[in-house]
């Protein structure tokens, strides 16, 4: 009896659990709504650049003209590698995930950084900018490694959004590709305590530095459970070769009891407040490049599984499709995604650090008592 008493205290994936205070991000699951520092995200993502948005969670306010070309030209100017993570990326077994890389290369960086060990404040800001910067440097650079294509440095001209895509594939991004890659960093900044924030707060707790904890979180976003969901819907969807085939695919895995990757959240209980811009976007962009059928059977497999599950996609569903749309490969995907929640990870840690306690949750332990130790002759 005392046994089933303690289980229930037990919240299993720690579900409505508040383990912090944040200014950061607002995720109302029962309205449907997110908001960044007060601001909605639909507001933003139909207004707002991503420096704009890092700006903003930086500094707790949007950022005046002069102020964001500031930023804008800072962030251009940390976008280069140390020529050490650079060869490293050179020497990663072609197999390796990009994950990983990622991961071992942001580590590896804060061997590099002149301010590793210092956790003042104005340091963390300043690590906070590069790590930012570098982010999309490092996705970009193993990109064109793999296609045995010179690494590019950052275009002075071009924003974030701009200089990532024109340093992955080598050539001047178009306007609706800026437009679009744009809205999809700011739509991913950050969403309250999932997964990686949470094991990056984890970390930050133990007053470890920046590059350790956001090392930890990119450890995190890779499970297929979180941000590594997108690449599961883009596999999902390439084997479905047209639409008249969606209804028995999906019947298939309800059948076999498998996940449909990209559908169902924690924390909304209505449509993600993301998926429409990323819907709308994914339609015009299908069209503009000519695969249209991509973007009907992600649209059939959405009304069917509503209408058999009465499940909502999430941000990763129709995001697969978008990335996929702008010529970026599958294996990307989660990096994409690490590009623009290193914004709201770095904001999160520095919460962390200002008004820090060491996380240590408890559990109950089921194991016996009492056993007897046995000398290893006689066992």
């Amino acid at each position: 009896m005392n046994k089933i008493k303690e289980k229930a205290h037990v919240k299993r994936g720690l579900e409505n659990v508040i383990a912090a205070h944040t200014r950061t991000s607002l995720v109302d699951g029962v309205n449907g709504e997110l908001y960044y520092h007060g601001y909605s995200i639909n507001d933003l993502a139909e207004n707002a650049r991503f420096e704009e948005v890092i700006f903003l969670f930086n500094h707790e306010r949007l950022p005046s003209l002069v102020e964001y070309e500031e930023l804008r030209a800072q962030i251009v100017s940390e976008m280069r590698l140390p020529s050490q993570v650079v060869k490293m990326i050179e020497l990663s077994p072609p197999n390796a995930h990009p994950m990983d890389v990622l991961r071992t290369a942001v580590s590896m960086l804060g061997m590099f950084d002149p301010d590793t060990e210092n956790n003042s404040q104005t340091a963390n800001q300043r690590k906070a900018i590069r790590i930012t910067a570098q982010v999309p440097s490092i996705v970009a650079a193993l990109n064109r490694v793999r296609q045995n294509q010179p690494v590019l440095s950052a275009d002075p001209k071009l924003n974030l959004s701009g200089n990532f895509l024109y340093m992955m594939n080598g050539r001047k991004p178009e306007e609706n590709e800026l437009t679009i890659m744009n809205l999809v960093l700011v739509l991913l900044t950050d969403h309250g305590t999932n997964a990686s924030t949470f094991a990056a707060r984890v970390v930050a707790s133990t007053l470890a530095e920046m590059h350790s904890t956001v090392s930890a979180a990119l450890s995190a976003l890779k499970g297929p459970l979180h941000g590594g969901a997108n690449q599961r819907v883009m596999e999902m969807l390439l084997q479905i070769d047209n639409i008249d085939e969606v209804t028995a695919y999906i019947d298939g895995m309800l059948d076999d009891k498998k996940r449909i990757m990209g559908f169902g959240h924690r924390v909304y209980k209505v449509q993600d407040p993301r998926t429409d811009h990323l819907r709308r976007y994914s339609e015009l962009l299908c069209s503009q490049n000519k695969i249209d059928k991509l973007h009907q059977i992600s649209q059939k497999v959405e009304q069917i599984v509503l209408q058999k599950k009465g499940i909502y996609p999430n941000v990763d569903f129709y995001l697969a499709t978008i990335l996929f749309a702008l010529g970026i490969t599958k294996e990307y995907f989660t990096p994409v995604f690490a590009i623009a929640r290193t914004v709201g990870w770095v904001a999160h840690i520095q919460e962390q650090y200002s008004d820090n306690r060491l996380i240590r949750p408890s559990c109950i332990y089921e194991g016996k008592r009492g056993k007897k130790y046995i000398p290893i002759n006689e066992r």
